[in-house]
């Protein structure tokens, strides 16, 4: 999508690149209407910023990642359809470049992933319209543009009101999560092939640390990746190692984590069980305790590497358990 084509027609580029026109933005902030031009977006290939001198309101998109809120509105604004800009989100995402990914591995064969679909009827989470999956978010302290989260508000049934998570690998979608909010049994029902990692396609190419846990919101949470149950598979092995990161497996506080550590030995991954306030029984529930760096810092902080050092971490967590 091209942004130039929705702009205002009256418009003047600068020399610094940036095209200002009337910002559209400012009736919609409780400001007046502009008049002086004071609206600007500058492009780089499919990527675009907007700033508004007026109001302060600003959007931005990059290719590859899903269309965050403020461009939602922007593009909104700017009178484009809501349709395309969903299609905007999900080809941005399938578009994404993962060198690292693609670069060729010496060693177990990885596991392929066949495309899958996500559900017809599913649309882009907008918080003024879908306040329930919304508020759940946000109870959770998800940030709903950290990842391209779809609802269906006009299914029948459990489905009416749920989170839908795409499951994403090399630019494809090979899946997804429903998050259902009546918190009846089962709570998630998922599309997963066997081996897949969700959150790979989260990582940057320059972070040294690689932090994995079992549950999807613990690694949105932190920026993370997850095995999606308590064990770590050779397949998903495969696919961590090939990060080429300081792998620290994170388990849940509970009798489930303690197989998420027997995996992390075998594998040769280090384990970190910090010490959270009471009743935190994950990372997204420590992220709500205590917020997202002191989560990630106590997680550097106390990783082991060691055999012998894990495995007192494990003994020290069980005997917490019982």
């Amino acid at each position: 999508m091209d942004i130039i084509q929705y702009l205002p027609g009256k418009r003047r580029q600068t020399t610094s690149g940036w095209i200002s026109f009337n910002a559209v933005c400012c009736t919609h902030n409780g400001e007046n209407a502009d008049k002086r031009s004071r609206g600007g977006v500058k492009t780089d290939g499919e990527n675009w910023t907007y700033h508004c001198f007026n109001c302060g309101f600003k959007a931005s998109f990059v290719l590859g990642r899903s269309v965050t809120y403020r461009a939602r509105k922007l593009l909104g604004w700017l009178g484009v359809d809501s349709k395309d800009i969903d299609m905007l989100s999900l080809e941005s995402l399938r578009h994404k470049s993962i060198t690292d990914l693609a670069q060729p591995l010496s060693g177990p064969r990885l596991p392929e992933f066949e495309d899958r679909h996500l559900p017809e009827s599913a649309v882009a989470l907008d918080p003024d319209k879908h306040t329930a999956q919304y508020e759940y978010l946000q109870k959770r302290h998800i940030d709903i543009d950290s990842y391209p989260f779809l609802v269906t508000p006009d299914d029948a049934g459990r489905s009416k009101n749920r989170v839908i998570i795409p499951f994403t690998l090399n630019d494809r979608i090979v899946g997804y999560t429903s998050r259902f909010l009546d918190d009846k049994t089962p709570k998630y029902i998922s599309e997963q092939q066997t081996g897949y990692v969700f959150g790979l396609d989260l990582q940057m190419q320059d972070w040294h640390y690689m932090i994995v846990t079992e549950g999807v919101f613990d690694a949105i949470s932190i920026g993370g990746v997850a095995t999606l149950h308590n064990k770590i598979s050779k397949d998903q092995a495969a696919l961590i190692k090939q990060q080429h990161r300081q792998v620290i497996v994170v388990p849940d506080r509970d009798s489930a984590g303690l197989n998420m550590i027997d995996s992390a030995v075998e594998h040769g991954f280090g384990v970190s069980t910090p010490e959270w306030p009471p009743g935190c029984k994950d990372i997204n529930d420590a992220v709500c305790a205590q917020g997202t760096t002191a989560t990630v810092l106590g997680i550097v902080k106390n990783a082991v590497y060691s055999r012998i050092k894990i495995e007192m971490a494990k003994k020290q967590m069980a005997k917490h358990l019982t």
